[in-house]
């Protein structure tokens, strides 16, 4: 049997899975965790009064999402994504979901309406970055 030139596509095809959509939900987690952690530190004074959080709970909460957005992007930079890294990251997605439908409902933080519906959205948005990550596990 000769070999072509073509031999390399197909087993590179054939190849057992590829970290690429890990690595795009997880540096899109992390930009995203990032702006977000920013405008709490930045904007804390005028977000306190638009979602009733005070600015004692936005500034740490601001600084955490940036140190997290960080150890998103190196999970997801690496030459290999670990894949210990990716899952705990994803279960960090999920638990930050849960505690945040948990302030949401309980209104724990004396969120407004609009506070509340900020929470709401937020973890559902950290929900589909998890529901991402878990898809490029698997795809790994």
């Amino acid at each position: 049997m000769t070999s072509t030139r073509y031999d390399a596509v197909g087993s590179y095809a054939g190849a057992e899975g590829s970290d690429g959509f890990a690595r795009l939900a997880l540096k899109l987690d992390a930009v995203v965790t990032g702006l977000n952690g920013m405008a709490y530190v930045a904007l804390a004074t005028v977000l306190d009064s638009f979602f009733g959080v005070t600015t004692v709970v936005q500034y740490p909460v601001g600084v955490f999402l940036i140190l997290y957005a960080l150890g998103v992007l190196a999970v997801g930079t690496r030459t290999e994504i670990n894949r210990t890294g990716l899952a705990a990251v994803i279960a960090a997605n999920l638990m930050w979901v849960v505690a945040s439908l948990v302030v949401a409902v309980s209104g724990a933080l004396s969120p407004t309406g609009v506070g509340t519906v900020w929470i709401v959205l937020q973890s559902l948005t950290v929900g589909g970055f998890a529901a991402l990550q878990y898809i490029g596990l698997k795809r790994m």
